[in-house]
């Protein structure tokens, strides 16, 4: 059987919630990985779950938690139907506000190397409330009111450390070693340096070194992992941040722009109309009406 990367859009969505129904989408799920986190709570039947070496039996109330680049299949245990509430993640792009913790990006990766439980109890997953929490981020998800993303961003973190206390009870410690990895970027987690840093002068090379690569290889490597250049990257990461002041206040294009790191307004209506086919003014006009209306 194939095994495929499943594509994913990291840049517009470092977060997406979904609801599954085997009797309404493609069913079973076959092997595929993809490079950000998964998340999923049985709500109906019994899951037969492959997962890199590792087979599970999950059953309705548990939760199981797929790592990045992980091979992972999903089957129903007894031929019924089965339904799940999903997750995905760049977990790069996820961070405790606590000035004492380590990156959670840190933590999640030492615990796939010490190949700590993934899959979480029906007790445990009522202790911390995860299928509230599901159902919140999708409904959050599905209505995309104002701040959505940020009720979204809170509600999942909620539940990456409920998931880090699970690990502790069990004696899981978060050493030294954890917090060395902080300062470490690849890949896979420079985004969370871009995003930091997007209304400052990001130049490519200084993003490779960060990554310890030459410029030529950082290219293509983080063009073979999002597809798009890290230009175009940063271009695109302005340009929607820019979309959600333009929709959520009423802050000029002069502010804007230098919030979002252009150069200047010009720069960033030019940019913005290549990207949308709208000018600032008429991207902000175009929504309101649209608000209204809802």
């Amino acid at each position: 059987m194939d095994i495929l990367l499943e594509e994913s859009d990291l840049i517009k969505t470092p977060i997406e919630c979904f609801y599954f129904d085997s009797t309404k989408e493609s069913f079973p799920v076959k092997p595929h990985w993809h490079y950000y986190m998964e998340l999923l709570y049985i709500s109906k039947g019994t899951a037969r779950i492959f997962s890199g070496n590792n087979e599970y039996v999950v059953h309705s109330g548990e939760m199981i938690l797929f790592h990045p680049k992980i091979v992972h299949s999903i089957f129903s245990d007894d031929g019924n139907t089965l339904c799940f509430l999903g997750i995905k993640l760049d977990i790069s792009r996820m961070n405790s506000s606590c000035s004492y913790a380590p990156k959670l990006r840190s933590i999640f990766r030492f615990a796939e190397k010490n190949s700590l439980t993934t899959v979480f109890s029906m007790e445990q997953t009522k202790k911390i409330n995860a299928l509230e929490i599901f159902n919140h981020c999708i409904n959050e998800y599905t209505t995309q009111k104002y701040c959505y993303e940020s009720i979204i961003h809170s509600e999942v973190n909620k539940l990456l450390i409920e998931i880090l206390r699970c690990w502790q009870e069990k004696g899981f410690v978060i050493g030294s070693e954890i917090y060395d990895e902080d300062g470490k970027y690849d890949i896979y987690n420079i985004t969370e340096y871009i995003d930091k840093n997007m209304n400052s002068n990001l130049r490519v090379a200084d993003i490779a070194e960060k990554c310890n690569m030459s410029y030529s290889y950082f290219a293509k490597k983080f063009y073979l992992v999002y597809h798009i250049t890290c230009k175009s990257y940063i271009e695109e990461m302005r340009i929607h941040k820019a979309k959600d002041f333009l929709m959520f206040t009423n802050f000029d294009i002069t502010y804007i722009s230098q919030e979002c790191g252009f150069s200047d307004s010009s720069h960033m209506i030019k940019a913005f109309k290549k990207s949308t086919g709208l000018t600032p003014g008429e991207y902000r006009k175009k929504n309101l009406m649209i608000m209204n209306r809802a």
